[in-house]
This record gives C-alpha cells, sequence and structure tokens, in this order.
C-alpha cells in the first residue's frame, strides 16, 4: 500500500493550500484517512482525520484554518490549510487505516510527507 501526498510548497503569511493524498496497492477498504504534521525536534502530532462514513475529527489547536475532505472509500483525502502562519511549518503526512488484501486486520500506512514552509 503506498500513499502519496501532494501540495505542499512555499507560500506567504495569510495563504492557503491544498494538500491531497492518494492511496493505492493491495487495499481491500480503508477505514480513516488523516494528517499529521511534524517539525524538527517534536513528535508527530495528529491535524484531523475523515472516517469512511464521513465524519471528521479535528485536533483541538487545529480547529478552524484546516478542513479535512475526500472520500475513504475512493482512497482520497485532502487537507485545505488557510490563513497559514510561520508556525504551521512542518511536512505533513498522510496516513490511512487499510485492510489489506487477504486480511481481517486493518493496518495503518504513512506516505512520505509534504513539506510547507509559510515564509513570515
Amino acid at each position: 500500500v503506498q500513499l502519496v501526498e501532494s501540495g505542499g510548497g512555499l507560500v506567504e503569511t495569510g495563504g492557503s493550500l491544498r494538500l491531497s493524498c492518494v492511496a493505492s496497492g493491495k487495499i481491500t477498504e480503508i477505514n480513516a484517512m488523516g494528517w499529521y504534521r511534524q517539525t524538527p525536534g517534536k513528535q508527530r502530532k495528529l491535524v484531523a482525520k475523515i472516517l469512511r462514513g464521513g465524519s471528521t475529527n479535528y485536533a483541538e489547536s487545529m480547529k478552524g484554518r484546516f478542513t479535512i475532505s475526500g472520500d475513504v472509500t475512493k482512497n482520497t483525502v485532502h487537507l485545505q490549510i488557510d490563513s497559514l502562519k510561520p508556525e504551521d511549518t512542518a511536512v505533513y503526512y498522510c496516513t490511512a487505516k487499510v485492510v489489506v488484501w487477504h486480511s481481517d486486520f486493518e493496518y495503518d500506512f504513512w506516505g512520505q510527507g509534504t513539506r510547507v514552509t509559510v515564509s513570515s
């Protein structure tokens, strides 16, 4: 299973970005997809996730400027980030809870990450 993120880059303070992630491979179904972010020397932190039925959850500190969307049944998730701040600078990782072929178990998969840099 591979998760490929796109949409990161350099943006000025106050700008917006839309990150996308597509999962592919030997997937029976995906139960949830989400986004985490990580800055140097710190742990990866949840931004938001979206469940198979479409419900969404956000980390408390991420409510307001971050919007997760997508269709888990189509292996796709997006993250819209508005009013970007320099402290949003991080590597953003896509993750998915996947039931793979010939398995009854759910596994966590991660993408390689896409870097977002916000200039002040």
